[in-house]
């Protein structure tokens, strides 16, 4: 008989997983808080080439999926003058043809949603969680308007801020605040060739008082990020449009890279929201319920790995429950798969984060010291590769 499953949550995890569920032979019911659409605050991401490639092992096409989207296999980092520091690796073109991507939030959402549908997969919209039942033979979820659904297992796949992750355990952390505000924004079009880096180039530089990232997209224009430290996280409102547009404009005012100009050139700017990741997560699943994603392993930005560990873990989720009858086995052996490679990357990344706070001292410093250091590094070969080279598929 097909078991059934909830997926609290609708963004790329919660889709992700619910592919790797039916392909497991499960039928998969989407239930996503918000109406419509998943919250887009990020603008864009990038999906390393092992997140591409886990995609591939569903049947899925990653060129199809991110064909809104544009390859970034390669880093430029640079100080607050303009001097590049660094070029680094993100992952270039492999075997199976992937390219580290960049791509628009919500396009990728879309191009996900599409491909579930298409599958069969039903996505609810406007069904926020808020606790769940478990019964002799499987859980009930409950849901904010006041319905419910059984079924033989729930898949917590709602984020940072999860609900799933508290009716787990009372006693789970919550996230925790990094230090760093995240603003992003797209000039109105193709800006000048000074301001426009080389294609298939993030450019990352370490300003005076905020760290910057900016890439050319095919149309001409330019996406870009932009990191402001600050002690205490953003409200609500706090900002009006007007008042973080000039803000950011300040803060990149006295230095030598494009930021401030291609915030001038922008209408579409988003932001800010604040930055954070999690602690450990003691408990990441019971017989009946399971994290994956954000909910159990929040990862600063700075990793670059947020989506792909997202897309891994559901992946490998899918693998173990199609290798076993047993549901509460399958999800001890998910764990025993994903939780010391997850926290690893965790841990990266907020290394990676620590470096965009750094005082005048340290900065030059960090300066000085960085293409010496970079060139020990990769001299035998990329240290990052235990990220980028992971393929899920290679699992036990």
């Amino acid at each position: 008989m097909t078991k059934n499953a909830v997926v609290a949550g609708g963004g790329i995890a919660g889709t992700v997983v619910a592919l790797a569920l039916h392909r497991a032979g499960f039928a998969p019911l989407i239930h996503e808080a918000h109406e419509r659409a998943a919250d887009e605050r990020g603008a864009f991401l990038t999906v390393a080439v092992n997140g591409l490639s886990a995609l591939r092992t569903l049947g899925l096409d990653p060129e199809r999926l991110f064909a809104a989207g544009f390859a970034t296999p390669t880093m430029a980092l640079r100080n607050s003058a303009g001097r590049r520091l660094a070029e680094l690796p993100l992952g270039g073109p492999q075997p199976d043809g992937t390219t580290t991507t960049t791509i628009r939030r919500a396009d990728l959402y879309l191009a996900l949603r599409a491909e579930a549908e298409r599958r069969g997969i039903p996505i609810a919209y406007g069904k926020r969680l808020t606790g769940r039942t478990l019964r002799p033979r499987g859980v009930t979820a409950h849901f904010e308007d006041g319905t419910a659904v059984d079924a033989d297992l729930l898949v917590g796949a709602d984020g940072l801020h999860s609900r799933t992750r508290t009716a787990l355990d009372p006693d789970a952390p919550a996230p925790r605040y990094l230090g760093l505000l995240n603003a992003g924004g797209f000039t109105s079009g193709p800006v000048d060739p000074a301001s426009a880096p080389e294609r298939g180039v993030m450019q990352m530089a370490f300003g005076r008082r905020a760290f910057f990232g900016w890439a050319t997209a095919p149309d001409g224009s330019v996406w870009w990020f932009a990191n402001p430290a600050r002690g205490h996280p953003a409200e609500l409102g706090e900002w009006s449009p007007a008042a973080w547009k000039a803000h950011l404009l300040e803060l990149f005012a006295a230095d030598g890279v494009p930021a401030a100009a291609l915030i001038r050139s922008s209408d579409e700017i988003v932001g800010p929201w604040n930055t954070w990741d999690l602690p450990r997560v003691p408990v990441w699943r019971d017989e009946r319920t399971v994290l994956i994603g954000d909910a159990a392993h929040a990862v600063s930005p700075s990793s670059g790995q947020g989506a792909s560990m997202a897309i891994e873990d559901a992946v490998t989720l899918g693998r173990c429950l199609a290798a076993r009858d047993d549901i509460a086995g399958a999800l001890a052996a998910y764990e025993g798969l994903r939780r010391e490679r997850v926290e690893k990357v965790v841990a990266y990344g907020r290394r990676s984060g620590s470096t965009k706070t750094v005082g005048p001292v340290g900065a030059l410093l960090r300066d000085a010291l960085t293409p010496l250091v970079m060139r020990l590094l990769y001299r035998r070969g990329d240290p990052q590769a235990w990220i980028h080279e992971y393929r899920v598929d290679q699992e036990p």
